[in-house]
């Protein structure tokens, strides 16, 4: 019933595929991250390369306007599961993704392999004035993270790594992402599964997942050090093609944090899972 993959013989650059952090829907997802209230850690994968500039493809190229529901659990103790339908928009051409809160541009693609330059606008996501529990700590403020990422193309699968840095002072960390997506394209729906590790250093993950430092500590909530965090992930993607101008997802996401995230005193579950339910409009 599933046919093995087909990977485009050109580059998305030249007139193929294209990354949206996931495509339509997917984009729908990124738009979901631009909202300052949700906090997502969803990274989709590569579908950029099987985008392709025709009526029936999954995952479509060019801009992609729509909404979309995103529910998931909270990081914090504090905090409580919220689910939020969001608007946006989202653009994927032959070099260039804009995927709401990230973008990528490819400067090397070809059959087997793809290079690019990566930037993403992380949000805060603790304030002590939304909760009387963070009296006392710091506030974790939004900053832009740059970094570089690649793939290794294969008849099955799509391996890639990624690092970012902070580039803008604020938490000086920096992650590496190691992924592995399994896509299976059937007409006009792409299913695609992925797995990964998610590795953060002290100060990213001190500073978004659980740290607290000396000067926060009180008798409720001790100092903690997350140290270096090594948090695997898991992803499924479905795409699907409604009519050449309607496309929608629905995809999940799940991080099982590290152990020294998850017993912070501050951070509340074992993981974080993520889902999203998006349409878009293809101009």
């Amino acid at each position: 019933m599933w046919q093995k993959l087909k990977y485009p013989t050109r580059s998305p650059f030249l007139g193929n595929p294209m990354r949206l952090n996931r495509h339509l829907a997917t984009a729908l997802s990124p738009l979901l991250l631009l909202s300052a209230s949700v906090h997502a850690e969803v990274d989709l994968g590569s579908l950029e390369l099987f985008a392709k500039d025709n009526d029936t493809s999954p995952i479509p190229k060019g801009l992609i306007l729509g909404g979309a529901v995103i529910s998931g659990t909270a990081r914090y103790e504090a905090q409580k599961d919220e689910t939020y339908v969001i608007p946006g928009a989202l653009y994927f051409g032959d070099q260039f993704m804009y995927l709401g809160d990230r973008g990528r541009y490819y400067f090397h693609l070809d059959d087997n392999t793809a290079a690019y330059a990566y930037g993403r606008f992380r949000f805060g996501n603790l304030d002590p004035d939304d909760e009387d529990a963070f009296d006392g700590m710091h506030k974790r403020k939004s900053e832009f993270e740059a970094g570089v990422g690649g793939t290794i193309i294969t008849p099955y699968a799509l391996l890639s790594a990624r690092v970012s840095s902070d580039v803008t002072g604020r938490s000086n960390g920096q992650e590496l992402l190691l992924w592995a997506d399994f896509p299976i394209v059937k007409g006009n729906l792409l299913v695609m599964p992925g797995m990964g590790m998610m590795i953060r250093s002290d100060k990213m993950a001190n500073y978004y997942f659980g740290g607290v430092s000396k000067s926060e500590a009180t008798a409720q909530r001790p100092e903690w050090d997350t140290g270096t965090t090594f948090s695997p992930m898991a992803a499924v993607i479905t795409s699907y093609r409604f009519s050449p101008k309607w496309v929608g997802m629905l995809a999940a996401n799940y991080e099982f944090y590290d152990k020294d995230i998850a017993d912070s005193p501050i951070v509340q579950h074992n993981g974080e899972l993520y889902g999203i339910l998006a349409v878009g409009y293809i101009w």
